[in-house]
């Protein structure tokens, strides 16, 4: 199932961000760069040891105590179908302080680095909603109102949410559709 919204600029989709024939992916790494489970384990083993070896490269030169909450770094895809993969780290969930905002900068700073890279097409997972504990539906509406704020300025940019499970699909859509933002 692909729905799209947003006059046909955001696809939401069930698969494999692995797989994806985008001109960026983007990971949801840990502050090290270095990999991990999830998405991030998926990603790093499908681009191959040289992933590994950029992320080393960035952690010397750029961000050496680790890539913080919301901000985003750039890779080459190497064995990877997408061109490139932007890394970017979202907040671990905590009922007492609202994060909202490190989980908004992941998925505006990665819309900026695509479009400053020249892409027109960018792949998001869900970030932030596994081990990170960020309740699905409060992160649906922050990638609404992300999307909804910053896909008119990327007007080039095409943005896929490509989630994991058929639910999940299900939950942002219902998400989106009682923020009415389903086009069809």
């Amino acid at each position: 199932m692909t729905r799209t919204l947003f006059d046909q600029q955001l696809h939401v989709i069930q698969g494999d961000i692995t797989r994806l024939r985008v001109d960026a992916i983007v990971n949801a790494a840990n502050h090290s760069l270095m990999g991990g489970g999830g998405v991030d384990g998926a990603i790093h083993r499908a681009a191959g040891p040289n992933l590994k070896k950029a992320c080393r490269e960035l952690r010397e030169t750029d961000w050496p105590d680790g890539l913080p909450d919301g901000e985003v770094a750039l890779t080459d895809g190497f064995e990877l179908p997408a061109r490139y993969v932007i890394h970017t780290v979202g907040p671990v969930h905590a009922k007492t302080k609202d994060k909202s905002h490190l989980l908004a900068g992941c998925y505006r700073n990665a819309m900026r680095l695509a479009a400053e890279k020249g892409c027109e097409s960018l792949a998001f997972p869900a970030i932030s909603t596994g081990v990170y504990g960020y309740p699905f539906e409060e992160a649906a509406e922050v990638v609404l109102d992300v999307m909804r704020d910053r896909l008119p300025h990327h007007e080039a940019l095409t943005v896929t949410l490509c989630f994991f499970s058929e639910e999940d699909v299900s939950a942002f859509l219902a998400v989106a559709e009682r923020a009415g933002a389903v086009d069809g």
